[in-house]
């Protein structure tokens, strides 16, 4: 996955002003997204990856980019599906024509979650301000998504460049977390 894969999906928010903006790192809003919750047997996971337009990843902590669609893995037979908002409707259309009867789950979670952008050169040292993972690019690829806590908070992390992630919360964390974030980056200014 590379950096303008991300760009392609995720992008800021326009309407909202940068949550920080310095030389060494910013956070900024994205802009609403289509966010599906799906779960399926591995018998379907083929004919969920045509309907989507990605093949859903297996690996543990991957994920997989399309045009302007993405598919993150989230566990053996779970995974979240990232879409432009205007498009729900037709991956809705798209699952119920390729699955057919097959057993699954498609739910949206579009009004649960929220996204932010954290990046830049100390991207990766203020997200460990809250997080306990090594985010070595080495150990933490471009592509790699988890979901982890930050402080006391469930999020989840997704590097869509060397020096850029995606970190998800749900709309009554992400003031938490995001402020958090601010006051951690404003120690660094400190510094």
């Amino acid at each position: 996955m590379s950096d303008l894969m991300a760009s392609d999906l995720i992008t800021p928010d326009a309407g909202e002003a940068p949550l920080l903006s310095t030389n060494e790192v910013s956070i900024l809003k994205v802009v609403p997204l289509t966010r599906l919750s799906l779960r399926l047997r591995e018998a379907s996971q083929k004919a969920a990856g045509s309907a989507f337009g990605v093949d859903l990843p297996v690996e543990p902590l991957s994920s997989a980019t399309a045009h302007k669609r993405a598919a993150l893995w989230m566990g053996p037979d779970e995974w979240t599906l990232l879409a432009p908002e205007s498009t729900s409707q037709s991956v809705f259309s798209d699952f119920d024509e390729q699955l057919g009867a097959q057993p699954h789950s498609l739910v949206d979670v579009s009004e649960r979650s929220e996204a932010i952008i954290v990046s830049g050169q100390k991207a990766a040292w203020l997200l460990n301000t809250g997080i306990f993972i090594d985010f070595s690019i080495e150990e933490f690829p471009v592509g790699t998504v988890s979901r982890t806590i930050f402080h006391k908070s469930p999020v989840m992390v997704w590097r869509t460049g060397e020096e850029a992630f995606v970190v998800e919360a749900w709309v009554s964390f992400m003031d938490y977390v995001s402020g958090l974030l601010v006051q951690s980056a404003s120690e660094l200014s400190a510094a």
